[in-house]
């Protein structure tokens, strides 16, 4: 019966001898805290967003798929790059085209006036 007991206490010191290492090596399994609201993890630079910006960019998941409030975060900072290059490329067509020492062709082969025209309305902001 001693040796049984004496068996028992060595075992729970070994255990927990294991225990304890364990815990220093990979810690307490302590949560971060979560994000304050309205912020997010997702990441994309202040300005010049770059396509390979978009394709690095990852979502949290959740139960039912992406967060939505973080993929509508990352759509509205894109449309606001791409209005903002349009509009640069707007004022540098139109400084061109004024002082008549560039001639620009759009990819499709449309002028500056019909490519902003053959934006529909509800899209222009």
């Amino acid at each position: 019966m001693l040796t049984i007991l004496l068996y028992l206490i060595v075992m729970a010191l070994v255990g927990g001898t294991i225990f304890l290492a364990a815990g220093a090596v990979f810690g307490r399994s302590e949560e971060l805290p979560a994000l304050p609201p309205g912020t997010t993890a997702t990441v994309l630079p202040a300005e010049n967003v770059t396509g390979a910006d978009v394709s690095a960019l990852r979502f949290q998941q959740v139960l039912r798929g992406y967060k939505a409030s973080e993929v509508d975060w990352a759509l509205h900072r894109l449309g606001i790059e791409i209005d903002s290059l349009r509009e640069e490329l707007a004022r540098v067509t139109a400084a061109d085209v004024e002082s008549g020492e560039a001639e620009f062709e759009s990819p499709v082969g449309l002028s500056p006036a019909e490519s902003a025209g053959s934006i529909p309305a509800t899209d222009r902001q």
